[in-house]
C-alpha cells in the first residue's frame, strides 16, 4: 500500500556564488518516513533542510509540500527572545487555531514534561545549551507537526539527552529528516539514509534501511562505481591511443568515433572529479615518555557554586588508557578536566603529575581561535610553515592536510563552518608532542569522514587520554575505561559504554516502578541440549562418556565461578582502581567464554548420539 507523500523536490538545484552546493535533487517524504541525511562538511545539507522548510528558495527546481501538512524545523543554531520563559515560547508556538485556555495549558504543560522541564517559569535566558536544544525540539513538537526537520539536534545534548530524544522520536513524530552525525543516533532513529555527496552521479545516494544498512549499500555502490572508472578508462586509453596514429577523420565513420573519444574522455574526467574525496590526515604526537604512571589523582573533592561534583575520587592514568568521561551537563565533566590539566585546584586530595607531563588540551569553546585571524595565521602563527615532528611543512601543504583549499588561507576563521574550526584546532594539537591528551567534545562539528580518521588516531595515541564526547561510537570504541559522574560528588566506573548503558536503563526501570526480575542464570536461559535418559552412549567414547556424565555439573561450577567474577567487578572496592577493574573484567569475560565452550561442547556431544 503506498503512503501518502508530504514533502518533496523535484530536480532542486542551489548555488552560493560560482560553486554549486547540489545540482538536480530529487526525492520525497512520505507518512511515517524516517529518514537521516548525512554527507561531508560543505556538502550543503544545512542549506537542502532550509530549502525543503520553505526558508530559502531553490535556485532551481521546485518543493512541494502537501495541502494542510504541517511543518516543524529544529535548526542548528536555535534562537529565542532571551528575557521569554520556557512556558511562554511553548505557549507561542502553538497556532492561534489551536490555542483554547485550558487545553492549551494542559498541553504545554504536558510537551514541558516530556522534555525534562520541571519548572516552566526559567527564564531562556538562564538556559545551557543542551536544554535550549531540548526546547527548540519541544517548541515545535507541541504544535504536533507532521513532518519533522531537525538539523544536528544532538548537538548540545548529553548523552542522556541524546536517548532522551531517541524515545521522543520513536513516540511523537510521525514523519522526520534528521541531519546528524551521531552514527548511534542514525542507527536508532533512521529507517532510510540519503548521503548527499558530489562523489554519486545525480549527487544523492539512497539506501532503506538502518545506517548499518546503509554503509553496506554504500560500499557496494562506491565498489560497483570504481568498476565502471576502471572500465571507463581502459575504454578511454584505447581511444587516445588510435587517436595517437593520427586516424584519418575525413570519413563519417572516423568524425563519428573522433566525437565519441571526446566524449568518453569529457566523461571520465567527470567521473574521477567525483572521486576526488578526501579524509583529513589526523595523527597525534607522543613524547615517547617511558613512565608508567602519568597522573596520579588520591581522595579529590570539589564543590563549585555550593554543589559538590567530586567527593573522594582516586584515579591513575597510564600510557596507553584511554578514560571516557560521562555525566549529565552540570555534572562535573568539565571540573575534572579543569583538574586533571592543573587549571583548577582540588578544595581536598592531591593530584601528582609526573615531572615535565605534556598535557595538550582541545577545548570545546574554541576559545582559543580569533575570528578575526585569517586561516593561514591561525594554522600557521609564526610564518609561511610549521614543524611537524621535526620536519618543516609549508603552510598550503598544512591546510590541505585538514581539507582547507589554498584559495581559502585568506579567509578570516569568522566566516570558516563549526567543522572547519574543529579542523584548525586538531592542526594546532597535532604540533605539540603530548603525554596526556585532554579532548573535550572534539566531535562537534565534524562530519562523518573526519571522525573515522580521528577515531583511529586516537586509538593509536601510545599516551593518555581523556574523553569527553557525545559521540557514543567514538566512546565504545576508543575508551578503554568510562566514569561515570552523578552531579552529586558519585563517580563509577564501567569497563565501556554498553556497561554503563545497560546500568542506566536498569536504573531507569527501578525509578520508573517496572522493576524486572533478576536474570535468570545460563543454565535457566539457554536451550538445554536434551537429558540423557534414552539417549544412545555407547556411541560415544570413554573419554566422551565421561564428559557428557559430568557436563551438566561442570556446567554448574563454571556458572558460579562467572557469577563470582561478576560480584568482584561491581565490588565498590575497586571502582576506583582502573588497573584491578580491568583485571578483574577480563577474568569475567574468560569465565563467559569457558561457559559459552562448556554449552558448545554439551550440544557437541548430543549430536554425535543421534
Amino acid at each position: 500500500m503506498s503512503r501518502l507523500p508530504l514533502l518533496s523536490c523535484e530536480g532542486i538545484s542551489k548555488a552560493y556564488g560560482v560553486h554549486p552546493l547540489f545540482e538536480g535533487l530529487s526525492f520525497g517524504l512520505a507518512e511515517g518516513d524516517r529518514v537521516g541525511l548525512v554527507g561531508p562538511n560543505g556538502s550543503g545539507k544545512t542549506t537542502l533542510l532550509k530549502v525543503l522548510a520553505g526558508i530559502e528558495p531553490p535556485d532551481a527546481g521546485t518543493r512541494s509540500q502537501r495541502r494542510f501538512t504541517r511543518l516543524g524545523y529544529v535548526p542548528q543554531d536555535p534562537i529565542f527572545p532571551g528575557d521569554r520563559t520556557v512556558e511562554a515560547v511553548l505557549t507561542e508556538a502553538l497556532p492561534a487555531e489551536q490555542r483554547d485556555g485550558f487545553e492549551t495549558a494542559g498541553r504545554v504543560a504536558a510537551m514541558l514534561g516530556r522534555a525534562g522541564f520541571t519548572d516552566s517559569r526559567h527564564t531562556v535566558g538562564v538556559l545551557s545549551a543542551g536544554w535550549r536544544k531540548r526546547l527548540a525540539i519541544a517548541r515545535e513538537l507541541v504544535a504536533a507537526p507532521d513532518v519533522l526537520l531537525m538539523d544536528e539536534p544532538t548537538n548540545h545534548l548529553d548523552v542522556e539527552g541524546i536517548l532522551w530524544l531517541e524515545a521522543l522520536l520513536r513516540t511523537e513524530v510521525p514523519a522526520y529528516l534528521v541531519v546528524s552525525h551521531d552514527r548511534y543516533f542514525l542507527e536508532h532513529v533512521a529507517w532510510r539514509v540519503l548521503e548527499l555527496n558530489r562523489c554519486y552521479s545525480g549527487g544523492l545516494f539512497q539506501a532503506e534501511g538502518r545506517y548499518s544498512d546503509y554503509l553496506l549499500r554504500r560500499d557496494e555502490a562506491l565498489r560497483e562505481q570504481a568498476a565502471y572508472q576502471d572500465t571507463l578508462a581502459n575504454k578511454v586509453r584505447r581511444e587516445v591511443e588510435w587517436l595517437r596514429r593520427g586516424p584519418k577523420a575525413r570519413t563519417r565513420k572516423g568524425q563519428a568515433r573522433v566525437k565519441a573519444a571526446g566524449r568518453l574522455i569529457q566523461e571520465l574526467d567527470e567521473v574521477r572529479a567525483r572521486d576526488a574525496g578526501a579524509a583529513a590526515g589526523i595523527e597525534f604526537t607522543a613524547s615517547g615518555r617511558q613512565s608508567k604512571k602519568l597522573l596520579l589523582a588520591r581522595d579529590v573533592a570539589k564543590t563549585v557554586g555550593g554543589v559538590r561534583l567530586l567527593a573522594g575520587l582516586n584515579l591513575t592514568l597510564t600510557p596507553g588508557m584511554r578514560l571516557g568521561l560521562l555525566g549529565a551537563s552540570g555534572s562535573g565533566k568539565s571540573t575534572l578536566l579543569n583538574l586533571l590539566a592543573g587549571t583548577l585546584a582540588p578544595d581536598s586530595g592531591q593530584i601528582e603529575r609526573a615531572e615535565g607531563l605534556r598535557v595538550v588540551r582541545f577545548d570545546q569553546d574554541r576559545e582559543g581561535l580569533d575570528p578575526a585571524v585569517s586561516l593561514r595565521r591561525a594554522l600557521a602563527p609564526e610564518g609561511d610553515a610549521v614543524v611537524y615532528r621535526d620536519r618543516s611543512v609549508h603552510v598550503v601543504s598544512w591546510a590541505k592536510r585538514f581539507l582547507f583549499r589554498p584559495e581559502q588561507l585568506e579567509t578570516t576563521v569568522g566566516r570558516l563552518s563549526g567543522g572547519e574550526q574543529a579542523r584548525i584546532l586538531i592542526a594546532r594539537l597535532m604540533l605539540q608532542p603530548a603525554d596526556l591528551l585532554i579532548l573535550d567534545e572534539p566531535t562537534n562539528d565534524l562530519d562523518i569522514p573526519t571522525l573515522e580518521v580521528l577515531e583511529e588516531s586516537l586509538a593509536d595515541f601510545p599516551g593518555a587520554l581523556v574523553l569527553v564526547t557525545r559521540d557514543r561510537f567514538l566512546l565504545e570504541r576508543v575508551s578503554t575505561l568510562v566514569l561515570a559522574l552523578d552531579g552529586t560528588g558519585g563517580a563509577t566506573f564501567f569497563a565501556d559504554y554498553a556497561q554503563w548503558e545497560s546500568a542506566h536503563e536498569e536504573a531507569d526501570r527501578d525509578v520508573g516502578g517496572r522493576i524486572e526480575a533478576p536474570a535468570r542464570t545460563a543454565v535457566e536461559t539457554r536451550t538445554k541440549p536434551a537429558a540423557r535418559e534414552g539417549l544412545d552412549v555407547r556411541r560415544l567414547t570413554y573419554l566422551e562418556k565421561r564428559d557428557w556424565e559430568q557436563m551438566e555439573q561442570t556446567i554448574l561450577e563454571a556458572e558460579e565461578a562467572c557469577a563470582a567474577c561478576q560480584e568482584a567487578v561491581e565490588d565498590p572496592a575497586v571502582a576506583s582502581d582502573p588497573i584491578a577493574l580491568r583485571e578483574r573484567w577480563a577474568a569475567l569475560e574468560a569465565a563467559r567464554a569457558e561457559v559459552d565452550r562448556l554449552y558448545g561442547r554439551w550440544a557437541e556431544l548430543e549430536e554425535k548420539q543421534r
